[in-house]
C-alpha cells in the first residue's frame, strides 16, 4: 500500500503532526502475549476479585441469570454480530432488536424504544439533551435535577451537557424520607423549566411519588425524565401511567436484566419515549414491515445518528448499542417472562426487608422512613468504617458508604438485597456486625449522637 500511494513509510503518513504533541513510545504497555496466556493472566485476575457475599447494589445488581441465556447469546450467530448496515443480510439480529424494543415499551407503558445506548448514565445525558430538543416552548434549558438521582449519572450527565449551555438545577432530597417533596419543587412555579428528572427508586432505594411530581411538571411545562430500575417496573407502577399524561421520556439502565457483574461492565442503557418525540430520540429503532411477496421482514426505520446524518443533525454522536447486551436481555426477559419478573421484584423486596430488620438494632437505624424497593439507606451511631473493616476480612461486602457522595449522611451505608439472597445470607451479615459491635461497644469505642 505504501508503494502505491509513492510513501516511504507510516511514520510519513502522520508528518504533519507537529513533534511536541506525539506521546513517543507507549513503555508502560507491556509485550504481546499469546492467547494461553492471555487466559491465564485474566483467570488470575479473575481469582483476584474473589467471590465475597455482596449487599452492594448503587446501580449494578446480582441477579440470577438462566443457564441458558448465555448459552444462547454466546452461539457464534449473535455473539459476533453488531450492527445491521445491511438490512438483508441482517435478519435475525433485526428481529431480536424489535423483540426488544417490543418488551421494552410493554414494561415502561410508552409508545417507542430504540435499540439501546451506551449505558445507564449516558443515557440521562441523552435524556437531558432530548428534552431540550423536544420542548420547544422552554427557552431555559434548565433541568430539575434531583441530588438523589445516581451520582455517577448526574456527574455524567454534568460533563456531557456542560459545554452546550444547559443547566442542570439540584433539587435536595426531603431529610427525614430521602425523596423529592413537591413542596421544594414549588419554588419554580410559574418559572421556565425544560425538564424535570425522576429516579424511580431513587439512588437510595426510596421510592417517589411520581404522580405528583410528573403532574407538578406537565403543570409547569415542562417535560419529564424518568430514570428506572426495569426489574422494580415489572412491580411499580410503570412510568406511561405516571400522573394524568405518562413520564415523557424513559431512561435507565439494563444490566440488571441478564446481564452478570463482570469486574465493573459491561452495562446498556435503554431510552423510551412518546411517540410525538421520536424523531429527537438518539441512536435506531427497528421497524417490522412485509416484502412485495407479503412476507415478514425488519429494517431499520429511524437512524438519527452521525454514521448515517450529517454531524450536525445528529441527535447523538456518542455511536453505540450494545448489541450483544441487549441479545442477552431480550433472551432473558423471553425466557422469565412478565410475571416471572415481577416474581423476582417481589422476591427483590422481601429480601431488602429482612435484611433492613435484621441488621436494625439499638446502633443501627433505617435513615430514612418512606418506602423502599431492594434497596435501603442505614445510619450508625458507631464508625462505618471501624464496622466494616472486620466484615471485609471475612468476605462479606457489607453495602456502599455514602460519604464521599453525600457528605451529610457520613454515617450512613446503603444496603441491597436481591433475589439471591438467602436467609442464611442474611443470618451470616447479622451475625457477623452484631459480633463486631459487641466488641466495638463492649472495648468503649466512640458512640457518634443520634441525629435529631
Amino acid at each position: 500500500m505504501l508503494d502505491a500511494i509513492g510513501v516511504d513509510d507510516i511514520e510519513t503518513l502522520f508528518d504533519e503532526i507537529p513533534a511536541e504533541l506525539r506521546c513517543g513510545t507507549l513503555g508502560s504497555v507491556p509485550e504481546a502475549l499469546s492467547e494461553q496466556q492471555i487466559t491465564r493472566l485474566m483467570s488470575q485476575r479473575a481469582a483476584e476479585d474473589g467471590q465475597p457475599l455482596c449487599f452492594i447494589g448503587a446501580g449494578a445488581y446480582e441477579h440470577h441469570i438462566p443457564a441458558a441465556v448465555w448459552q444462547i447469546v454466546t452461539r457464534g450467530e449473535f455473539y459476533s454480530a453488531y450492527t445491521p448496515y445491511q438490512a438483508e443480510a441482517s435478519q435475525g439480529t433485526l428481529q431480536l432488536i424489535y423483540e426488544f424494543q417490543s418488551m421494552m415499551t410493554a414494561l415502561m407503558a410508552m409508545d417507542v424504544s430504540n435499540a439501546s445506548l451506551y449505558d445507564g448514565a449516558s443515557a440521562l445525558a441523552e435524556a437531558v439533551l432530548m428534552a431540550v430538543r423536544s420542548n420547544r416552548k422552554s427557552r431555559s434549558r434548565r433541568i430539575l435535577m434531583p441530588t438523589n438521582v445516581h451520582p455517577a449519572y448526574r456527574k455524567t450527565t454534568q460533563a456531557i451537557v456542560t459545554n452546550q449551555q444547559i443547566e442542570l438545577v439540584e433539587v435536595p432530597f426531603d431529610n427525614a424520607g430521602g425523596h423529592t417533596a413537591v413542596d421544594s419543587l414549588k419554588a419554580y412555579d410559574g418559572e421556565d423549566i425544560t425538564a424535570v428528572v425522576i429516579q424511580q427508586p431513587n439512588f437510595f432505594g426510596v421510592l417517589e411519588d411520581v404522580d405528583a411530581i410528573t403532574d407538578w411538571a406537565h403543570a409547569n411545562g415542562a417535560l419529564v425524565i424518568a430514570v428506572v430500575n426495569p426489574v422494580a417496573m415489572a412491580l411499580l407502577k410503570p412510568p406511561g401511567q405516571w400522573g394524568e399524561k405518562g413520564a415523557d421520556i424513559v431512561v435507565g439502565e439494563g444490566q440488571p436484566l441478564g446481564v452478570p457483574l463482570s469486574s465493573g461492565g459491561p452495562y446498556f442503557g435503554f431510552m423510551c419515549a412518546k411517540q410525538a418525540y421520536v424523531r429527537q430520540m438518539p441512536g435506531r429503532i427497528v421497524g417490522r414491515t412485509v416484502d412485495r411477496d407479503g412476507r415478514t421482514g425488519y429494517t431499520l426505520t429511524l437512524q438519527a445518528r452521525e454514521q448515517h446524518i450529517r454531524r450536525s443533525k445528529a441527535t447523538s454522536n456518542i455511536c453505540t448499542n450494545q448489541g450483544l447486551l441487549v441479545t442477552a436481555a431480550t433472551i432473558h426477559m423471553a425466557l422469565v417472562g412478565g410475571e416471572g419478573l415481577r416474581r423476582v421484584a417481589l422476591a427483590c423486596h422481601a429480601n431488602a426487608r429482612a435484611l433492613v430488620e435484621k441488621l436494625t438494632n439499638e446502633y443501627v437505624q433505617p435513615r430514612f422512613n418512606r418506602p423502599y424497593f431492594h434497596e435501603a439507606v442505614m445510619s450508625s451511631s458507631l464508625s462505618w468504617p471501624r464496622l466494616l473493616r472486620p466484615l471485609y476480612a471475612h468476605n462479606l461486602q457489607p453495602g456502599y458508604e455514602l460519604v464521599d457522595d453525600y457528605p451529610e449522611l457520613s454515617d450512613c451505608l446503603l444496603v441491597c438485597a436481591t433475589e439471591t439472597k438467602t436467609e442464611e445470607d442474611l443470618n451470616l451479615y447479622q451475625d457477623h456486625l452484631a459480633r463486631v459491635i459487641d466488641k466495638q461497644t463492649t472495648a468503649g469505642c466512640p458512640v457518634q449522637p443520634k441525629m435529631a
